[in-house]
């Protein structure tokens, strides 16, 4: 099995795969290899990719949260948090910093309080809010994922005190100056990934795994083969077992190649 991230990964910094590594990647079940996309994306904002490359697998979504099965529109796995909980530390973050912006989801919907296009989400340059409406409307419900969006300095600040308060009961991400991810603390691509790899019937040892930031790391170290882009975090290098090329420059290609998945 081959789980690829894609942000940073399989996309070009221009959100694009390239025929070639569309070609490879299409041709792995012939050889008996699953293709698992493994992101932080919810599914909408992983179908078109998935389509292209011809899939039929389970995903990786929302930083392993969920698992998602696309041809039946369902989650195969789903590991949310307390809508309490997620309302508790949406009211924390905003004691600090009022205009911070928040976004829930929950499966594949999109629910917020209020929506601005300063700070957006690649998710969030696709699509608009599914529910725009007060917060407890919606946080009586499990959320799959909070997103906590503004100015830098304010996510720096964030990051530090909801990992301080609240780092044994949620997962805090962060790959993008301007965003901060939290699920379940037990929520992780690894995790999900594992299960996955499970419901084949497969050994993490038959997985290779490729990836460019940091909450891909355990994702690599549980593979039995970890690829990161020369573009990845020195934190996803060292993890690995080799290095590809950036994700402009064809590196899943180039991994393919390398382990003689591909021609």
């Amino acid at each position: 099995m081959v789980a690829i991230d894609l942000d940073g990964t399989l996309l070009t910094d221009a959100k694009q795969v390239s025929e070639h590594t569309v070609k490879a990647l299409c041709g792995l079940p012939q050889r008996q290899v699953k293709v698992v996309i493994a992101s932080a994306r919810p599914p909408r904002a992983v179908r078109h990719i998935y389509q292209l490359l011809k899939l039929d697998t389970l995903q990786v979504n929302y930083n392993g949260a969920l698992i998602w099965d696309e041809p039946g529109r369902r989650a195969a796995y789903h590991r949310p948090m307390d809508g309490a909980l997620v309302l508790r530390v949406i009211e924390h973050a905003r004691d600090f910093y009022e205009e911070v912006l928040v976004s829930c989801e929950i499966l594949d919907r999109w629910y917020t309080d209020r929506f601005e296009d300063k700070y957006v989400t690649e998710t969030g340059r696709l699509f608009k809010p599914d529910v725009i409406a007060p917060l407890p409307n919606f946080c009586v419900r499990p959320i799959t994922k909070l997103l906590l969006l503004g100015e830098k300095v304010m996510i720096d600040r964030l990051e530090k005190v909801l990992t301080e308060t609240y780092g044994g009961q949620i997962s805090v991400v962060r790959t993008d100056p301007e965003l901060l991810q939290l699920m379940d603390h037990g929520a992780s691509k690894a995790d999900a990934l594992t299960r996955v790899a499970q419901f084949y019937g497969l050994d993490m040892k038959e997985v290779m795994a490729i990836g460019d930031a940091p909450n891909d790391v355990e994702m690599l170290q549980a593979a039995g083969v970890a690829i990161a882009m020369d573009n990845a975090h020195r934190l996803v290098k060292k993890a690995a077992h080799w290095v590809a090329p950036s994700n402009n420059d064809h590196g899943v290609h180039a991994a393919l190649m390398k382990y003689g998945l591909c021609d």
